[in-house]
């Protein structure tokens, strides 16, 4: 798979709704991920039906994914959109870490992630917020 590029909404607690809308209107499939599909350990009741992660994918190519907002983020209006870039080639997505964060601020480091893909997010020195994800290989 060649790396992709595509929106990142946050939500406020209405991911799974605001997702479920969208795939009415462009079809395609839909993948949503709670808190409590991830992890060994049971995530706070308030948080376990948050989405913790969601894609849908279309028929003719778009992809957009959304999430609720992450436990200590605050949901504003105007910075609840990203973008991420996101692939198997190792080498490519973390040259685009490696310049996407230079004189910007990390907020969670390029490293494997409990769901098996090396993750990491940053906001670039123009305020843009970057997801990089480095799909975990089969093996």
């Amino acid at each position: 798979m060649a790396s992709r590029l595509n929106p990142y909404i946050t939500f406020d607690g209405d991911a799974r709704q605001a997702m479920e809308f969208y795939h009415g209107i462009f079809g395609g499939t839909l993948t949503v991920n709670t808190y409590a599909d991830f992890g060994d350990e049971q995530p706070p009741a308030d948080l376990a039906d948050k989405v913790m992660h969601s894609m849908l994918e279309t028929d003719n190519g778009m992809t957009l994914m959304a999430g609720d907002t992450p436990p200590g983020g605050e949901h504003k209006p105007g910075n609840n959109i990203a973008v991420s870039v996101s692939g198997e080639d190792d080498a490519e997505l973390r040259a685009y870490w490696a310049q996407l964060s230079a004189e910007g601020t990390v907020s969670v480091p390029l490293e494997k992630q409990m769901w098996g893909d090396v993750f990491g997010m940053c906001t670039d020195r123009f305020g843009i917020t970057w997801l990089v994800n480095i799909n975990a290989q089969p093996g």
